[in-house]
C-alpha cells in the first residue's frame, strides 16, 4: 500500500480512541452482573474461541472476533446486556519446539501420512490445508525462527522452554491489543485454562466426571494421530503442524520382487534374509479399485529404504515376508502390529541399521496384484518424498495423470533411461479399467493430452487434471474389468480392498493406540446432538449441512494423553485431558469465574473467598443447575457458604445458555461439533441451556492474498490499530465479508474508512456549532426535502436493524453507514438554497452515531458525549425509534423519482453537448421539463395486453413470441409505433412493477419537480428552468414521453452582463457581474446572486434597485444608501428583464408590461445591514 502523505487525521482518531477507552475503563462500562430483579432484562451472552497463546493476535484472529463484538454492540442497543469474556490457552507443541530448532524431518508431529491422492469420499471442505502455526510462520522452518520474527531475542526465546512462560508472556499482550481495539470484554471474566489455574482445573474435573457418569468416556483401542516425539496421541490443537489432519486409512499394496537384477540381488544379499523369503515393495494407496491397471512401480533412486520382516501369520508353511519401505512408514507399521515382534522402535531408528538404496532396485521385474501384466518393472521417480507414504508408489497411468506423464518422460528422454538402465520394453502401456462418461476409459491419458501437459513440471495443470479424474472416477466411474466389472467405483472400493486383504496381497494400516476416548459415535448421543443442531441458528444452510455431515461421520475422539498441559483425568491421573476435550463447556465457567478468582491464573481468590478445593463436583452441580439441593456442610472440604453458591448459581442461571458463539469454519468438524455434543450431554434434561446460535466465517485474505510474513503480506492487531485506528480497522473488518467464503481485508478500504470517519467527525462538529449559533433554520418542516429526509432515516433504521440481526455486517456498512450518509448528502443538496433544518440535522446525527456505534464505538461515543453533550455513553443508548409509526413509502418513491429523473436529465444534457459540432460546445442555459400524465395510445394498448397476459399466466409474462402474436393485431400500432412495439415490451419486462403495477398515482410528478425546481436548476447548471404538463405545451413535443419519465429539452440562450454595486460602506458585499437572459424575473436574479455570494441569506432582506437617473446616474460615484434614497428605485417583484442585443443594453420592465427602465447596472444591499 502506498505511503500516506500525513498522519494528522490518524493521530487525532488515535487520541480520541485512547481518551474514550480511558473513560470506559473508569466507568467500568463493560462489567456486568446478573440481573436478579423480579423482571430481569433479557440478556445476550457471546463467546469466542480465543487463539492459543503462541504469539500476538493478528488480522485472522480479530476478523472472527469482530463478529462477536459487533453482535454484542447491537444487542446492547436492544437493551440486552451481555458479557464477553477472555480465556487463554497454551499449545504444547510450540513450547516444546521453541528451544529446539531441529531438522524438519525430526520435527514432524504426526506419524499418519496423507496418501498419494485425496479420497473424494473423505474430503471435508471445512478443513484447512495448512496448520495455523504454518500459516503464521510465513516460511520460517522452526518455532525459534517464528519467534525471532516477533522481535524476541534468543535469550528471551529460551525462557519459552517452560509452557508457563507462554502464559505469562502472551496473554498480557493479547489483553493490551484487545483493549486497544475497544472490545467489550468484562475483563473480570478472564482466565487461563489447564491446571495452571486451580479453579478451572476443578471445573474440568467436574465436567469429565459428568461425562463418565453418563457413559460418554470409554477406554480402548482406536485410531488416532500419534506423536513419535512424545510417544502419545496428538490432537489437532496440540500440533505445530498438520492441524485438521485425521488418521487416514489406506491400503498397502504388496508388489513382490520376481527376479531381482544382479545389482538388486547383491544389495539384498547383505541383509542375510532366510532362504525362501519373499520381498515386497509396499505402496500406499487410497484407490485399491485401480490396481487392475498397474503397469509399473515407482521408487526414488536416492532414498535409503529399510527391509523389515512382517508379523507371523500362524502358518508354519508360509514363507517369511519382508517389506521394503521408508524408515518413517516402518515406524508407523510397528505401532499397529504389522511388523515382526523382533522389531522395536530402537531397531528401526538405529543409525547402524542396514539400508537398501532405491537405485539398486530399478529395473527389477515384479508381480503386482490384479493387473493382467505378468511382470511390471521398478522405475525411477524423482518426486517421491521420504516423508510421505511408504516411499513406494504404484503406477496406474490410465487413471493417474502423474503416472502417465512420468512414463511419457521416460519414453521421450533417452538420456534419462540410460542413466538408470531402463529399457523401452519396461515401459508398459496404460490399461483401460474404469469407464467415465465424460472422459472414456483412459481418463488420465485423455485429459493430459487435452491440457497439453508436456512434463512432470507442469504442476498446475497436473493438479487440475488429477482432481477432475479422481472426482469423476469415484462418483461416475464404472469398473470395466475383474470380478466387479459393471459396478460403480464408489460401490466396490471397499470390496476390492477387502479382497486384496483377504488374499494377503494388501495390508490396511492406520495409527492405533489404547487410550481414553469420547464415544461421539454412540447412536444415543448422536440423536441428542441432532436435536441440539435442530434448534441451533447457524445463519447459513451450508454451515447447517456441514454440522449435519460431521454428525454423520464423527465417531470416537481421543481425550487423553500421557503428558503435557491440561487437567488430569480425575479417575485415572496418569492421563491428561487433551485440549479439544476440555474446552467444550468452559463457556459456563465465564459466568462465575469473576467471583472465584481476581486474576487470570486463579492465584488470587475472588470476592466470595472460595478456595479451589471447595469447588467439588457436587458444588459445581448446584451452581450449574444440575441439582436443586446445595451440598451439605458437614463434610470435608467444607463447601462454600450457601450465600456464595446462590450468588454463583444466580449468575449462571441468568447468563446461560450461550446466545452466540463465533468461529472460523475450520472448527465445525471438531470443536464446534464437540461443543454441541458436550452441552447436550451435561445438560441432557435442559434443552433450554443448549447453545442457541453459532456464526461461522471464512478465513480472511489481506489485499486479496493469503497472509504471509515471508512476503510481507501480514498484519498483527497491534500494527493494524496503529495504522488505521481502532474504528477505521473495525469498519474495514465489517466491510470485509460475512459468509463462509474467504473474506478480503483491503488496506485501501481501511484507509478510506479512517478518512471517512475523520471527515464525518469534522462535519458533526461544524453542524453542532451551527445549530448552537442559530445558523440553521428551525420551526416547521418544508413541504418536501425535510419529510423526505426523515423518511429516508426511518427506512434505513429498519434496514440496518434487520442486517444487524442477521449478522450481515457488510450490508450494515453499506446501508447504515454509506447509504445513510448519502441520504444526508442528498438532503444538503436539496436544501442548498433554503438551508438545513436544525432539528432534522441533529436527528440524523444521533441516528447515524447510534447505528454506527457497534462498528465504530470510539468516534461515536466521543461525538455523542463531547459534541452533542449527551450525559452518558452512547453504549448505554437504545436502538433509534422511527419518527413515524408508519414508513412513508410515498415520500421515498417521490425522492427516488426525483433523483432518477435528475440522472436522466444529466444524460440528456450530455447528448445536447454531443450534438454540437463545435470544438467548444455551448453549455445549455435554459431547460423545459414536461411531465407526461398518460401513455401514448399505442403504449397504453400494449400495456392492457400485457396485463391480461400476466393475469392469464399466473402473474408472469409469457415469452416474446406469445406476446408478439397478441400485440401485432392492435389497431393502435400504425407507422413508427409498430416498429417500437417490441422494444417497448422489452422495457416493460425489465421493470414490470413500474409499468404493470395496479397502484396508481403514488408520485405526483409535477408537484415533486416544482417543489425542487431550485435544486434541479442548480444541479443542472441552468439559468432558467420551466416545469409543466406536456398537455400544456403550446407546440407538439418532438418526442413521446411516458408517465414516470419526464422529458427535458435544453437550449443555449443569449445573455448580457449586468453590473451590481453595493452602496453600503464597510461590508462584505462587493461589486459583481451577473448574466441576464431575456425574460428573467427579479426572483431569478435574486436566486442567482445567492448562489454567487454566500453572504446573502434567503430571508427577504436582499434589496435590488435601479438607478433613477439611468446610465448617467450610474456613472457617478455612489453615495451611502441613507443619503441617496431618492437616487434608487426598488425593482418590483413582478418585473422582468429585456435585452437589446444591438445596443448591448439590459432593461427592466415593470409588472404587467409597464414602464421600461435602463438596468445594465443595478444596486444591491441587505436592508440596512452589512453582510
Amino acid at each position: 500500500m502506498e505511503g500516506r502523505k500525513g498522519t494528522k487525521k490518524l493521530q487525532e482518531l488515535l487520541e480520541i480512541q485512547r481518551a474514550v477507552q480511558a473513560q470506559w475503563e473508569a466507568e467500568r462500562i463493560f462489567e456486568l452482573d446478573a440481573d436478579t430483579g423480579p423482571e430481569p432484562q433479557e440478556k445476550y451472552m457471546v463467546t469466542f474461541p480465543y487463539p492459543y497463546m503462541n504469539g500476538q493476535l493478528h488480522l485472522g484472529h480479530v476478523f472472527s472476533l469482530s463478529k462477536n463484538e459487533f453482535a454484542i454492540g447491537f444487542e446492547r442497543l436492544r437493551g440486552k446486556p451481555g458479557p464477553f469474556g477472555l480465556h487463554c490457552m497454551p499449545i504444547q507443541a510450540v513450547s516444546q519446539s521453541a528451544p529446539h530448532p531441529l531438522p524438519q524431518d525430526e520435527e514432524e508431529e504426526a506419524a499418519a501420512e496423507p496418501a498419494e491422492s485425496v479420497d473424494p469420499n473423505t474430503v471435508n471442505k471445512a478443513k484447512g490445508k495448512r496448520s495455523k502455526a504454518a500459516a503464521k510462520s510465513g516460511g520460517a522452518s522452526h518455532q525459534w525462527d517464528i519467534m525471532r520474527t516477533m522481535g524476541l531475542t534468543d535469550a528471551q526465546i529460551r525462557l519459552f522452554t517452560s509452557p508457563a512462560h507462554w502464559l505469562r508472556h502472551f496473554p498480557p499482550l493479547c489483553v493490551r491489543d484487545l483493549k486497544s481495539l475497544g472490545v467489550k470484554v468484562d475483563w473480570r471474566r478472564s482466565f487461563i485454562t489447564t491446571d495452571a489455574n486451580p479453579y478451572y482445573d476443578a471445573f474440568v474435573r467436574w465436567h469429565f466426571f459428568r461425562l463418565r457418569d453418563s457413559g460418554r468416556v470409554k477406554f480402548g483401542k482406536r485410531y488416532t494421530v500419534f506423536s513419535p516425539r512424545d510417544q502419545q496421541p496428538c490432537m489437532d490443537h496440540d500440533r505445530s503442524s498438520g492441524e485438521g489432519v485425521g488418521p487416514q486409512e489406506y491400503t498397502l499394496i504388496k508388489i513382490e520382487l520376481a527376479a531381482p537384477t544382479a545389482t538388486a540381488a547383491k544389495a539384498l544379499s547383505a541383509f542375510d534374509l532366510p532362504k525362501g523369503a519373499r520381498v515386497f515393495l509396499v505402496a500406499g494407496t487410497l484407490r485399491p479399485e485401480t490396481m487392475y491397471g498397474q503397469t509399473n512401480c515407482w521408487i526414488h533412486p536416492d532414498i535409503n529404504y529399510l527391509v523389515v520382516p512382517t508379523a507371523s501369520t500362524g502358518d508354519a508353511a508360509a514363507a517369511v515376508e519382508y517389506l521394503v519401505c521408508t524408515r518413517r512408514s516402518a515406524r508407523n507399521m510397528l505401532y499397529q502390529g504389522i511388523l515382526a515382534d523382533s522389531e522395536t522402535l530402537e531397531s528401526i531408528e538405529s543409525p547402524a541399521r542396514r539400508r537398501l538404496r532405491g537405485a539398486d532396485l530399478i529395473g527389477c521385474p515384479a508381480r503386482a496384484p490384479l493387473t493382467p501384466y505378468e511382470r511390471v518393472y521398478v522405475l525411477p521417480m524423482m518426486t517421491i518424498k521420504e516423508t510421505k507414504g511408504t516411499g513406494v508408489v504404484t503406477s496406474v497411468p490410465s487413471d493417474a495423470p502423474d503416472d502417465f506423464v512420468a512414463l511419457q518422460d521416460l519414453r521421450q528422454k533417452a538420456a534419462l533411461r540410460d542413466k538408470f538402465g531402463v529399457t523401452m520394453d519396461m515401459l508398459l502401456d496404460p490399461l483401460p479399467i474404469i469407464d467415465i462418461p465424460e472422459l472414456g476409459d483412459l481418463a488420465a491419458v485423455t485429459l493430459a493430452k487435452e491440457m497439453k501437459i508436456q512434463s512432470q513440471n507442469d504442476r498446475e495443470k497436473l493438479d487440475l487434471v488429477k482432481e477432475r479424474v479422481y472426482k469423476l472416477g469415484f462418483y461416475d466411474g464404472v469398473l470395466k474389468v475383474g470380478e466387479f466389472a459393471g459396478s460403480r467405483v464408489q460401490d466396490v472400493k471397499k470390496r476390492v480392498q477387502q479382497q486384496l486383504v483377504d488374499t494377503r496381497q494388501a495390508i490396511v494400516y492406520m495409527e492405533p493406540e489404547k487410550e481414553w476416548y469420547l464415544d461421539y459415535g454412540d447412536p444415543g448421543w448422536k440423536a441428542i446432538a441432532r436435536r441440539a443442531l435442530e434448534q441451533l441458528n447457524t445463519f447459513s444452510e451450508e454451515v447447517q449441512n456441514n454440522f449435519a455431515a460431521t454428525l454423520e461421520w464423527l465417531v470416537e475422539h481421543a481425550c487423553s494423553r500421557s503428558f503435557g498441559l491440561g487437567t488430569r483425568l480425575p479417575w485415572d491421573p496418569q492421563y491428561l485431558i487433551e485440549s479439544l476435550s476440555d474446552s467444550t463447556v468452559y463457556m459456563a465457567y465465564y459466568t462465575v469465574c469473576h467471583l472465584l478468582h481476581k486474576d487470570l491464573y486463579g492465584m488470587q481468590p475472588g470476592e466470595l473467598g472460595v478456595t479451589p478445593d471447595q469447588m467439588t463436583p457436587d458444588v459445581w452441580d448446584y451452581i450449574f443447575c444440575l441439582s436443586d439441593r446445595p451440598p451439605v456442610r458437614d463434610r470435608h472440604p467444607l463447601p462454600p457458604s450457601l450465600e456464595a453458591m446462590e450468588r454463583m448459581r444466580a449468575e449462571f442461571s441468568y447468563w446461560y445458555p450461550v446466545d452466540l458463539r463465533t468461529s472460523g469454519k475450520d472448527l465445525v468438524p471438531n470443536h464446534l461439533t464437540y461443543y454441541l455434543y458436550n452441552h447436550c450431554s451435561v445438560w441432557a434434561d435442559r434443552p433450554d441451556l443448549w447453545p442457541r446460535a453459532v456464526r461461522v466465517n471464512g478465513h480472511v485474505l489481506l489485499n486479496g492474498e493469503k497472509m504471509s510474513k515471508s512476503t510481507g503480506n501480514f498484519l498483527t492487531l497491534e500494527d493494524a490499530i496503529e495504522k488505521f485506528s481502532a474504528d477505521g480497522l473495525r469498519l474495514a473488518l465489517a466491510d470485509a465479508g460475512d459468509g463462509v467464503e474467504d473474506a478480503n481485508f483491503v488496506e485501501k478500504m481501511a484507509d478510506s474508512s479512517l478518512l471517512r470517519l475523520y471527515q464525518f467527525a469534522e462535519w458533526v462538529k461544524e453542524m453542532a456549532a451551527a445549530c448552537a449559533a442559530g445558523q440553521l433554520r428551525s420551526g416547521d418542516w418544508n413541504d418536501f426535502s425535510d419529510p423526505a429526509f426523515a423518511a429516508e432515516i426511518d427506512a434505513i433504521i429498519g434496514q440496518a436493524y434487520d442486517f444487524y440481526a442477521k449478522m450481515l455486517y457488510k450490508e450494515v456498512v453499506k446501508t447504515g453507514v454509506f447509504e445513510l450518509m448519502a441520504a444526508r448528502d442528498r438532503y444538503m443538496q436539496l436544501c442548498a438554497d433554503s438551508g438545513l433544518h436544525s432539528g432534522l440535522i441533529i436527528r440524523y446525527i444521533e441516528v447515524q452515531l447510534v447505528i454506527m456505534s457497534p462498528l465504530c464505538p470510539h468516534i461515536s461515543d466521543h461525538l455523542w458525549r463531547n459534541v452533542l453533550n449527551k450525559p452518558s455513553s452512547i453504549l448505554r443508548e437504545r436502538w433509534p425509534v422511527p419518527s413515524s409509526p408508519e414508513l412513508n413509502q410515498t415520500l421515498l418513491d417521490e425522492l427516488r423519482y426525483l433523483f432518477d429523473s435528475c440522472h436522466e436529465f444529466r444524460l440528456r444534457a450530455d447528448k445536447f453537448l454531443g450534438r454540437q459540432k463545435s470544438k467548444e460546445p455551448v453549455q445549455p442555459t435554459h431547460g423545459a421539463i414536461w411531465v407526461v400524465k398518460s401513455f401514448p395510445a399505442w403504449q397504453a394498448a400494449i400495456l392492457d395486453v400485457l396485463k391480461k397476459l400476466q393475469a392469464e399466466n399466473g402473474g408472469q409474462l409469457p415469452d416474446n413470441k406469445t406476446i408478439a402474436m397478441r400485440v401485432q393485431s392492435l389497431s393502435e400500432l400504425k407507422g413508427k409505433a409498430a416498429k417500437k412495439a417490441m422494444p417497448f415490451v422489452a422495457m416493460v419486462k425489465e421493470q414490470p412493477e413500474k409499468y404493470l403495477s395496479t397502484k396508481k398515482g403514488l408520485v405526483d410528478e409535477l408537484r415533486v419537480l416544482r417543489s425542487n425546481a431550485d435544486y434541479l436548476r442548480r444541479t443542472l447548471k441552468l439559468e432558467s428552468l420551466t416545469i409543466d404538463l406536456a398537455d400544456n405545451s403550446p407546440t407538439p413535443l418532438p418526442e413521446e414521453g411516458t408517465p414516470g419519465q419526464p422529458l427535458i429539452f435544453y437550449s443555449a440562450e443569449p445573455s448580457l452582463p449586468v453590473t451590481l454595486i453595493n452602496p453600503v460602506p464597510s461590508n462584505g458585499l462587493f461589486s459583481l457581474q451577473s448574466a441576464i437572459f431575456a425574460g428573467d424575473s427579479v426572483a431569478i436574479l435574486e436566486s442567482r446572486l445567492r448562489r454567487a455570494t454566500r453572504g446573502i441569506p434567503a430571508d427577504g432582506s436582499l434589496k435590488l434597485s435601479r438607478f433613477v437617473g439611468g446610465a448617467a446616474a450610474a456613472r457617478s460615484v455612489p453615495k451611502p444608501v441613507a443619503d441617496t434614497v431618492s437616487e434608487f428605485a426598488a425593482l418590483p417583484a413582478g418585473a422582468v428583464f429585456q435585452l437589446d442585443a444591438e445596443q448591448r443594453t439590459v432593461f427592466v420592465v415593470d409588472q404587467n408590461g409597464g414602464a421600461k427602465h435602463w438596468a445594465s447596472q443595478l444596486a444591491y444591499w441587505l436592508d440596512g445591514k452589512a453582510a
